[in-house]
């Protein structure tokens, strides 16, 4: 998965529901001696198993007021809510329950379930302060060794589920985690026999296969939960959710409507429903190899640069990997950033940028469109790359692979062939190599996952790819591939850089952190006085009138703190300014020059970096920088046309015509401007019936268009046989 700007993750939903089927003394209130408030307990809980839900929420708020200093029943009323996809309210109640009583078990128990669901790191401390209230809490246990599995820690989860096991013999997660342990390890297992009828425990199953980016093992589990309980309607959803993911449209259609006719109308069944009902706004077209959807009105200006970019991809990958993918690879393009949320959602420490779904009886790559961020903030180019690396690797390992690795190697693959793409370090990543909080190499996963501060998930990115630098840079390109190739055979992190790195992983963790403290010394060194002079430098640069003189002193000062800054208020774009205010072109060409080597990508200041280049007379580097921005936001009708321009002023009449030919598709204002520049350049090209086809249009926009007139008269003219 793409990364770096992320979403907050949505948990792959188990329904309370399927919870409350196991014995547990702490899920319901104790009777009250007030027989009122029996009996409206009694009413609240009949309406819940009835399925009346907001007739019991109405009855739980009635309890609640009527006795507000009991804690149990807010935690109960919360219960409700989990159950019916409403986590919000019902983390609201449980701290609510806990402000009244923080000796409530039950409601430090529940709070750990919401925050599980969510991937939130603080549910295991939620389930830890439940057990030193109630130590036969065995659901507690389940939870942490969820979450331990969830991070790749197999010793930690088998742990915790045997301790839920001494507590409770037939507690189900428990039973299913054990279950998912072997399978995951691609063994048989006698646990799946002790799960028996209870359907849940094959959801739970599943819920481990898909995190672990093994969709159909995945499929294959909620199939068996629907089996034993058709009326599972939370699987069916999660079903058709994967089958969706997997591109198989038909079969996931049916299932989520099933579920959603049965009342199961959370988040994901809606929301893929309705995006599902949107697709024929889209449209598909395949060529050898891909299969690429774009919305209709994207689609003439996005799929030149899209094909050439994917086409461009998998020759680079299927020689570096070495490995052919079998099926086509199909990239879904979504203008709408809350569509291509539904299509991902679920999973967890997202970066909501692009995903990858592969499997061998589909696969899918789901990313915004250029036209789903603000200009300038998205690289299309740089996310497709990052999304194809993931393709190649997960069908070359079958869908083995460690979180971590692809994850850092995918990183390392955007910068691998195209330097200037991919994340710069940014401040937080700073802040935690200064503070020492990356993980070890056999933890990582657990940064992805479960992070334990906000930043985590972006640092965890950084760090897998710096890994994958330091493994290609120490050892060579090559040794990433047999890394690859060791983790196709199911084998943990530990015994793969043991075997392929041949030292122990905190050797590796200690080489590699004194590499890379060694490379970031400097930024790190004077964070705190470039986070200062930034703002110094910003306030230099808005008086009037400006003392260009010490912008750029202090400007180069930040510059050499901290290369990799290029967002707003940047060092280099000031110090640029200030050179041409004082006349200085050659410097402020060596000012956006370094702007652009690293990544800078904001389209004015590109474009002002390639009129001084032209002016300079150096098209052919002005060109290459404004093709840059084709990277970032080919929807840009003024790049188009600019580029356009230089390539037919330079003879090459056929990027030219790509070049047109997007801003047509644009819509121009200037219609016939617009067709008229397309008709030349396919003039250029030869293309002569094309060429008069463009001018006819610009002249029915404006019959009265001199150029395009004088045009038809030299197309008719080349046309006309030779006496």
């Amino acid at each position: 998965m793409r990364r770096f700007r992320g979403m907050s993750a949505v948990g792959l939903l188990v329904a309370l529901s399927l919870l409350a089927q196991q014995p547990d003394a702490n899920r319901k209130p104790a009777p009250s001696n007030d027989p009122r408030l029996a009996a409206g307990l009694a009413t609240a809980e009949a309406l819940w198993k009835a399925g009346d839900f907001k007739g019991a929420s109405k009855a739980f708020e009635a309890l609640v007021a009527a006795d507000p200093s009991n804690a149990a029943y807010r935690v109960r009323w919360g219960q409700l809510f989990f159950e019916r996809f409403n986590s919000a309210d019902a983390t609201k109640l449980y701290l609510e329950a806990l402000e009244i009583d923080p000796k409530s078990a039950a409601a430090w128990l529940s709070l750990a379930e919401v925050q599980a669901e969510e991937f939130n790191s603080k549910a295991a401390e939620a389930a830890d302060k439940a057990l030193a209230i109630d130590p036969k809490l065995y659901r507690a246990h389940e939870i942490k060794a969820r979450m331990a599995l969830e991070d790749d820690d197999h010793k930690g989860a088998a742990k915790e589920a045997d301790l839920a096991l001494e507590i409770e013999p037939n507690a189900l997660q428990a039973i299913a985690i054990h279950a998912a342990l072997d399978l995951l390890d691609d063994k048989p297992s006698a646990w799946t026999a002790k799960i028996g009828n209870r359907a849940e425990g094959y959801a739970s199953i599943a819920h481990f296969f898909v995190l672990n980016r093994r969709y159909e093992d995945g499929i294959t589990y909620y199939r068996k939960a629907i089996a034993v309980n058709p009326q599972l309607w939370s699987a069916h959803s999660e079903l058709g959710v994967n089958l969706m993911r997997l591109g198989l449209a038909g079969e996931a259609r049916t299932e989520l409507e099933l579920s959603y006719e049965n009342h199961h109308d959370d988040k994901p069944t809606v929301n893929t429903l309705r995006l599902m009902d949107s697709y024929t706004d889209y449209k598909t077209v395949e060529t050898p190899g891909i299969v690429l959807k774009l919305h209709k009105k994207e689609d003439e200006a996005l799929r030149p640069y899209f094909e050439a970019e994917i086409r461009r991809a998998m020759n680079v990958f299927e020689k570096k990997y070495q490995h052919k993918l079998p099926q086509p690879v199909q990239v879904e393009v979504y203008p709408n950033h809350e569509d291509f949320a539904v299509r991902t959602m679920g999973m967890p420490g997202l970066g909501a940028l692009g995903v990858t779904f592969h499997g061998t009886s589909g696969n899918a790559i789901a990313m915004d469109s250029p036209s789903g961020r603000p200009p300038g903030q998205f690289h299309w180019a740089s996310t497709l790359w990052h999304e194809l690396s993931h393709m190649y690797i997960l069908s070359l390992t079958n869908d083995r692979v460690v979180r971590w690795f692809t994850e850092g190697l995918a990183v390392h693959e955007e910068t691998a062939t195209n330097a200037d793409w991919g994340d710069r370090i940014t401040p937080d990543i700073i802040v935690a190599i200064r503070d020492k909080k990356l993980l070890p190499v056999a933890e990582i996963d657990r940064g992805f996952i479960h992070p334990k501060f906000p930043e985590q998930v972006i640092v965890s990115y950084f760090q897998a790819g710096k890994i994958c630098d330091y493994i290609a840079k120490r050892w060579s390109e090559g040794k990433l591939l047999d890394i690859a190739r060791e983790f196709a055979k199911n084998r943990p992190t530990v015994d793969v850089i043991r075997d392929q790195l041949k030292m122990e992983p905190e050797a590796f963790d200690k080489d590699f952190l004194a590499d890379l403290e060694k490379e970031t010394e400097v930024l790190v060194k004077n964070f705190k006085e470039w986070t200062t002079g930034l703002g110094e430098l910003n306030k230099l640069a808005r008086a009037t009138p400006p003392d260009n003189d010490a912008i750029i002193a202090k400007g180069r000062t930040l510059e050499f703190f901290y290369p990799d800054y290029v967002e707003a208020g940047n060092a280099y774009v000031l110090v640029a300014k200030a050179l041409l205010a004082k006349n200085d072109k050659a410097g402020a060409m060596a000012e956006y020059a370094k702007y652009s080597q690293y990544s800078g990508r904001d389209a004015d200041t590109i474009k002002a970096y390639a009129d001084l280049l032209k002016e300079s007379g150096n098209t052919a580097l002005a060109e290459k920088e404004l093709e840059r921005l084709n990277a970032v936001n080919p929807l840009d009708r003024n790049l188009h046309e600019r580029l356009g321009a230089m390539y037919l002023a330079t003879n090459q009449a056929k990027l030219a015509t790509r070049e047109f030919g997007a801003v047509v598709a644009l819509n121009p204002i200037d219609v016939a401007g617009s067709h008229y520049n397309l008709a030349m350049a396919y003039k250029a090209q030869g293309l002569i019936d094309k060429a008069r086809e463009e001018t006819l249009v610009a002249l029915e926009a404006a019959p009265d268009f001199r150029p395009a007139q004088k045009l038809l008269l030299q197309l008719e003219t080349a046309a006309e046989p030779k006496k």
